[in-house]
């Protein structure tokens, strides 16, 4: 499993990572969310050592990344998938890979149809690629060693709808069969769909952390209104804490049923009233990094 406790980095007196700690277990899919500059690709770097740490630690299946013996054959990285030789086709690419992990040679035939590269595609130098080429070539290096953990940063980038979605059926399956994932995206939506523990993170520090499900169901109840003022002054007046959302949402700290009934004694008509959940990743992304998000703001040199 992915182990990160106190960590913290800091350049020129900044923190980009600022006493960062949570887990990312075996057999399931940890999401990995903030907003630019909020730390992520920092804690990633670290995590796999390209950036040392101030303080803190950072493990991999119970150890540094640098102290594993062939990290390959045990932690599959995907950091920035322009990061290739451009020089060299993508079988080249990873025929070379699996030399330095002491794989056979077959092992890149074998990735290149597992990431669906065509022939002709494996053979062309990787300059020409698209970015969803370099995406899925990328991921064919990061399994090459059969790894039981994946560190992914934003591996859907360049990706059309089909690819994401195999994508995800792949690091479904991977968490299935008992593998770890750490997935770092913007794509919020693939982020609902696949992950099972969601890390969020903000300037550097963690906003939020837990299960899709437990965080989700905390976030209460999604309710609008024309009349969303006086619901909200009826709302407080029992006691229920809430939160506006847009010009006519709130975010309200109780069970539907509830604010129904609130609403309906109070003469305020409805136009949606669900659980928040429903409302799906996004919004309470938003909610949680509202005080944190940065315009393209940048996690320090290394990021």
């Amino acid at each position: 499993m992915i182990d990160v406790t106190a960590l913290t980095r800091t350049y020129a007196g900044h923190r980009a990572v600022d006493d960062v700690t949570f887990t990312a277990l075996p057999g399931r899919v940890t999401g990995f969310l903030g907003p630019n500059g909020a730390g992520k690709s920092t804690t990633m770097r670290v995590l796999v050592g390209l950036t040392p740490a101030t303080s803190g630690s950072a493990t991999v299946l119970g150890r540094r990344y640098a102290d594993l013996p062939n990290p390959g054959r045990e932690v599959g990285v995907l950091l920035d998938a322009s990061a290739q030789h451009a020089g060299r086709t993508g079988l080249e690419t990873l025929r070379i890979a699996a030399r330095t992990m002491g794989l056979p040679a077959r092992r890149a035939d074998e990735m290149v149809e597992r990431v669906s590269l065509t022939g002709p595609e494996a053979r062309r130098r990787v300059k020409n690629y698209s970015l969803g080429m370099r995406q899925r070539l990328g991921i064919a290096t990061a399994l090459l060693g059969d790894p039981e953990v994946l560190i992914l940063d934003e591996p859907a980038n360049g990706l059309d709808p089909a690819g994401i979605r195999w994508m995800r059926d792949l690091l479904r399956g991977f968490a299935d069969d008992g593998g770890t994932v750490l997935l770092s995206s913007h794509l919020l939506h693939e982020i609902e769909v696949v992950a099972d523990d969601l890390v969020v993170i903000g300037q550097g520090r963690i906003v939020a952390q837990g299960s899709k499900a437990e965080l989700l169901t905390a976030a209460g109840t999604l309710v609008r209104s024309p009349g969303v003022a006086a619901l909200a002054q009826a709302l407080e007046a029992e006691g229920v804490h809430v939160a506006p959302v847009g010009p006519d949402g709130l975010r309200v700290e109780a069970d539907p049923d509830l604010v129904g009934r609130i609403a309906l004694a109070s003469a305020t008509p409805l136009t949606e009233l669900r659980a928040a959940d429903g409302a799906g990743l996004e919004e309470m992304f938003l909610e949680l990094t509202a005080d944190t998000a940065r315009e393209s703001a940048p996690e320090g040199v290394a990021a």
